[in-house]
């Protein structure tokens, strides 16, 4: 267990690897992860790939400005509805490319991109679809 925004941010930026991997693996409370967002920027990206994290902190990172930390959001496979409506219309067109890859994306969301203003993000879309049809 992760117990404080210290320890989390001590752990992410070691250079012992089973550190990092407990950055990556271990679980901490909502309130340490909200203290990390707050008191770390830099380490929002790394709260969003945690294996761990509860929706309700994938909810406030979804809304980042930083979009590497939208992107990690996008590529989590716990995500809910709720936010991969969210992400499918984010202003940037590499977080809706991911969306676009989550094996989880809701196929009626996933069609929705098919017709994505960005020419990648469509194809993407529209190549997930028919590899989605044909199993």
């Amino acid at each position: 267990m992760i117990d404080s925004a210290d320890e989390f941010q001590r752990l992410r930026t070691s250079d012992d690897l089973d550190e990092q991997r407990r950055a990556a693996l271990d679980a901490a409370s909502e309130e340490t992860w909200i203290e990390v967002i707050e008191r770390f920027p830099d380490m929002r990206e790394w709260v969003a790939i945690n294996k761990t994290v509860p929706l309700k902190i994938l909810r406030v990172l979804a809304a980042d400005a930083n979009v590497r930390v939208r992107f990690a959001v996008a590529a989590k496979l716990k995500l809910d509805r709720e936010l991969f409506e969210k992400l499918v219309r984010d202003p940037d067109e590499s977080v809706r490319a991911r969306v676009a890859y989550n094996p989880r994306v809701p196929s009626d969301l996933l069609a929705l991109l098919t017709h994505d203003p960005e020419k990648f993000v469509a194809a993407a879309s529209r190549e997930r679809a028919l590899r989605d049809e044909g199993r």
